[in-house]
């Protein structure tokens, strides 16, 4: 059975698929449990999490489901930080901040998220699968969370990415193609070099490395999912799939742009967080185009422009939002979680009989 590998056998789940840790309140206990509860892995994006609030998110997901889950966290970064550079984005925001009729104008506080307590909630919880991004675990913590039975999986989005997880000691790692939506989990040399597409990565990274490897990019579907297995992944991850199922904690203005956009219309920028991402153009990422090159670097930026997008989400102005998606957008659904697994699950156990015949 296609279902049935070393993935499957480590993470304790009926299906090698994996619902992406996507941060910033997509990943609502109600979307990780019913991922986990149809099969697969469902992962709550902790990234931004206080420590308190990621404990309580977690008690939800128990609450919903006794089967395996996991929770992504953000290896942390230490910006430089450049007073004047701060000062001329909070001014390259103001006619946003005046737009949205914000009563305060954009602040920057440097409140770094306290990723020990975090590992601490973790290790508490004894969370079935601790997934990270950003960075590679040290061994040391590697070691701590695998004493007391817990799953690690690595993100790499270059072949030298994945063998410095691989030696860290992460049971798994996700090989992140460049048609990823939103922020890559780049953490070694220059971001441009580092944009090598799903097909190309993946069976680079199978060949370097010893332990199982995860596709992500661009898979939306049941031919995404046999592409995966084809190229020697044992199993893929997927997250703008799941942005748009019911479950999602996405705003209606950001599903509503990913349903109705086209694999033309995504971009990368560092607009809304000084780290590159990729989403769906918009007024604000076209007009701070020109200033890419003075913003501050993450998570500065994303700090700036944190209430912006939280107003624009709430207000319903999608030209201010920050509409992360991948590639793919042509091939999302509004269905639930249960709804997309067991419809790719089903039609790829169809694919591969044709396949076969």
């Amino acid at each position: 059975m296609w279902n049935q590998n070393s993935v499957t056998r480590i993470l304790g789940t009926h299906y090698p698929i994996i619902q992406a840790g996507m941060a910033g309140g997509v990943t609502t206990s109600s979307l990780v449990s019913a991922v986990s509860n149809s099969g697969g892995l469902g992962t709550l994006g902790a990234g931004y999490m206080s420590a308190a609030d990621m404990k309580l998110a977690i008690k939800e997901i128990k609450d919903q489901t006794n089967l395996p889950f996991g929770v992504n966290l953000f290896i942390p970064e230490t910006p430089v930080v450049n007073d004047e550079q701060i000062t001329n984005a909070q001014k390259l925001l103001e006619p946003y901040v005046k737009e949205l009729h914000l009563t305060d104008n954009v602040s920057f506080s440097e409140v770094q998220i306290d990723f020990e307590n975090q590992l601490e909630v973790i290790l508490n919880e004894k969370v079935p699968v601790c997934s990270f991004t950003f960075g590679a675990p040290s061994k040391e913590l590697v070691s701590e969370l695998k004493k007391v039975g817990i799953i690690v999986i690595g993100t790499a989005t270059t072949v030298e990415e994945a063998m410095i997880n691989e030696e860290k000691g992460v049971d798994i790692v996700v090989a992140q193609g460049s048609e990823s939506g939103g922020h890559r989990g780049t953490f070694l040399g220059l971001f441009e070099q580092s944009m090598i597409g799903t097909f190309s990565l993946v069976p680079q990274v199978v060949d370097a490395v010893c332990i199982p490897v995860i596709a992500a990019g661009g898979v939306m579907d049941e031919r995404g999912v046999i592409a995966a297995l084809a190229l020697g992944a044992k199993g893929v991850q997927m997250g703008t799939a799941f942005l748009t199922c019911k479950e999602s904690g996405a705003g209606a203005s950001h599903k509503r742009a990913v349903l109705e956009s086209s694999e033309t219309h995504t971009v990368i920028t560092t607009a809304f967080s000084g780290k590159p991402a990729r989403g769906i153009e918009n007024r604000f990422t076209r007009e701070m185009q020109e200033y890419k090159n003075q913003l501050p670097s993450y998570p500065i930026q994303n700090a700036l422009t944190k209430e912006l997008r939280k107003q624009a989400g709430r207000q319903g102005v999608p030209e201010l939002m920050s509409l992360w998606s991948g590639q793919s957008p042509r091939l999302s659904r509004e269905v639930s979680a249960k709804e997309l697994l067991e419809s790719i699950v089903s039609r790829v156990g169809k694919t591969l009989g044709e396949l076969n015949e």
